[in-house]
């Protein structure tokens, strides 16, 4: 059984608003609301219904929107909602049942807002696996900056953006915003034991491969015929944040779909018992038992993927992020002389302190590697 008592520990409230602060505002949520809606509060037990609370502000503003016909309006205040539901999914809740609402909640939000924003994204989901498969409103005469005969005919290039072990599809607005703008289709997914997925299944590293597989084998039945747009499947990128660094990286070793990764803030190799215990509470949820995160902790190392990941590699590091028990992925590039490295001296962990210092570079990046090959 999971140990939770710690969430009640004196101070813990303060130090996780504090961690979680840049986290929320790569997340897109504006950090005098952030301040405001986390300001009183005195146990970390009260997180998820104050962040709760805030989304269901925003949706029932979007509600109001809606029906005065100021679809944008709607269309922005569904898609913070979103953000505030998975934000108050990101401690260990102990009220599971609760966990799983709020996961449905925020994959809800999303299909709301784009819904109004993007009607031609597309619900992608299968064994294992649940997301939003998103393209560029406009292909333009040019990808990225690079003339590009087939995103002319509207083929676009895609990127899989995959979370990590507490975030969900519902996070990384921004970095699937960025690829869009630069002309690159975003598949953004829940694998096992992730956002809407996390009810029912588990994260293991075998598994959320296999449903990543399974993800690219739905991209081949998109029909485009419709919309008159076609996605270039010989140029497919994986993108994991934190621990989906790791498991973008092992999807890139087996699958020869995948082109190019770039891993943010991603682990090298992990040591189970230096870790603090959110991250082993946190896992242990996830993963189906202390027991399996464990194995799932030990098995976990970056070296050993080394001869399978051939292709454009994008290390994307913070110099300040240290986390207890995780080498940071930038280790990597000792074993891969390829791999290539963008470092933020004063980045934190995912880098929300810091996003004009990666996440264009970043982009341009992967449009680039993606449209070499």
């Amino acid at each position: 059984m999971t140990d939770l008592s710690f969430l009640s520990a004196p101070g813990m409230a303060a130090g996780f608003v504090a961690e979680t602060r840049p986290r929320a505002n790569g997340a897109g949520v504006d950090l005098y609301e952030y301040d405001r809606v986390t300001a009183s509060l005195e146990s970390l037990l009260q997180w998820p219904e104050a962040c709760r609370a805030a989304a269901l502000r925003h949706r029932a503003a979007a509600e109001r929107a809606a029906g005065r016909g100021r679809t944008r309006t709607a269309g922005e205040r569904h898609r913070l909602a979103a953000r505030w539901f998975h934000l108050a999914g990101l401690i260990p809740d102990p009220d599971r049942a609760r966990a799983a609402e709020l996961a449905r909640d925020a994959d809800r939000s999303m299909e709301q807002s784009l819904a109004l924003l993007e009607p031609q994204a597309r619900r992608l989901s299968g064994d294992g696996f649940a997301g939003w498969l998103r393209t560029p409103a406009d292909a333009g005469p040019q990808v990225g900056g690079h003339a590009d005969a087939e995103a002319n005919g509207k083929r676009f290039p895609v990127a899989v953006v995959i979370p990590g072990m507490d975030s969900a599809k519902e996070e990384f607005h921004a970095v699937a915003d960025a690829m869009l703008a630069r002309g690159v289709a975003v598949l953004a997914i829940d694998g096992p034991g992730q956002g809407v997925m996390g009810a029912g299944t588990v994260l293991d590293a075998t598994g959320h491969r296999e449903a990543v597989a399974r993800a690219l084998d739905a991209l081949a039945e998109v029909d485009p015929a419709a919309d008159g747009w076609g996605l270039d499947l010989g140029r497919i990128a994986v993108v994991g944040l934190s621990l989906g660094g790791y498991l973008a990286a092992a999807v890139a070793a087996h699958d020869r779909r995948v082109r190019a990764a770039v891993l943010v803030s991603g682990p090298y190799r992990l040591e189970w018992d230096r870790f603090v215990p959110f991250v082993t509470a946190t896992l242990g949820l996830r993963c189906g038992g202390p027991d399996a995160a464990r194995d799932f902790a030990d098995r976990l190392d970056l070296a050993a993927l080394a001869p399978q990941l051939r292709g454009p590699l994008l290390l994307v590091e913070g110099g300040d992020d240290r986390i207890p028990g995780m080498t940071n992925a930038e280790a990597l590039a000792a074993d891969l002389p390829h791999a290539e490295v963008l470092h933020v001296p004063y980045g934190n962990h995912l880098l929300g302190n810091a996003p004009a210092d990666w996440l264009p570079d970043t982009a341009d990046w992967l449009v680039e590697a993606l449209l070499t090959i």
